[in-house]
């Protein structure tokens, strides 16, 4: 896969076959979109094509805005997308000069003149242009005119529930691990640099790595879950605390840190990728160290049978 960091960096290609889209979360809907891509360009002898934006159109239209969360990181999506066999990423900074462009603007200039797209393919219910004005009717009306091909994607379900990264972002935020992964096709996961912490835990028997997490990145509810940790191509299991660690700790600053099984390293500054896979309980505040230990222990067991 050949990634670009704007459009004019890309040459052109034989055939395009074209989506866009933020593809935050690159879930199973999308997937079947990058799918259909594939299959088209295989047929007419073509290459696939992906315009997505960093950063996300909500930071640079709503700034004032705190609450946006993102599934992935833009590192996590291109990888997400490479595995998805995409031959061309083009990631364009998102401006509010692009936003104003109006659906017939982003047609002929960006689809058409920029992207010699001769085929489009979308999502369900896709917008584009200036105020989301563009429709897939509205492509339809102007395909022929442009020479290209348009193709939408219908709903995809399960379950009768409408995938989208907005439900799967809700999953995460309620510690509904199980149906995140239903819609994501893969456990959910984010990565960072192992901080040092005030290695409280070490002196009960757990040492624990605390993770730095990326602005705007999402995280599962306070709780404490089972987890895959991924250190330098290895995998090793573990349990993650997400919270402020009511029973030895007095400051609300919100942490997340990892005891991971059957391992003795100091990886100060080193990055890992934490997979969780299950939620296994709420944060408590334990009367004594020892009923937290205690529970702890129990915790473990729980994580090393997920």
């Amino acid at each position: 896969m050949i990634v670009y960091n704007n459009i004019e960096e890309f040459g052109g290609c034989k055939n395009a076959v074209v989506t866009t889209g933020t593809f935050d979360g690159v879930h199973i809907g999308h997937q079947k979109i990058l799918s259909k891509l594939s299959a088209i360009a295989q047929e007419i002898n073509g290459e696939t094509v992906l315009l997505t934006f960093h950063p996300h159109p909500r930071m640079v239209l709503q700034p004032d805005d705190n609450d946006l969360q993102l599934i992935d990181t833009i590192e996590e999506r291109i990888e997400s997308l490479s595995l998805q066999g995409v031959d061309h990423l083009i990631i364009h900074p998102f401006s509010k000069k692009f936003s104003r462009l109006t659906s017939v603007e982003f047609i002929r200039d960006i689809l058409v003149n920029q992207l010699g797209t001769k085929k489009l393919v979308i999502g369900y219910n896709h917008h584009f242009g200036r105020n989301r004005e563009g429709s897939f009717e509205h492509l339809l009306e102007y395909g022929p005119l442009y020479g290209f091909d348009v193709e939408e994607i219908s709903a995809q379900d399960i379950k009768e529930v409408n995938v989208s990264s907005t439900k799967i972002r809700n999953a995460i935020l309620e510690g509904r691990m199980g149906m995140a992964r239903q819609y994501l096709g893969h456990h959910f996961s984010f990565g960072g640099t192992v901080t040092k912490g005030k290695q409280l835990g070490r002196k009960i028997g757990f040492p624990t790595a605390n993770i730095s997490i990326e602005n705007h990145k999402i995280l599962p509810t306070v709780g404490v879950y089972a987890v895959n940790i991924i250190h330098k191509d290895n995998s090793y299991k573990g349990m993650l605390n997400i919270g402020n660690r009511p029973t030895i700790n007095d400051s609300d600053a919100l942490t997340a840190e990892v005891n991971i099984f059957d391992f003795d390293k100091e990886i100060y500054g080193d990055k890992i990728e934490l997979r969780i896979k299950k939620r296994l309980r709420n944060e408590q505040k334990f009367e004594t160290v020892e009923l937290l230990k205690s529970q702890l222990n129990e915790d473990k067991l729980l994580a090393l049978n997920c």
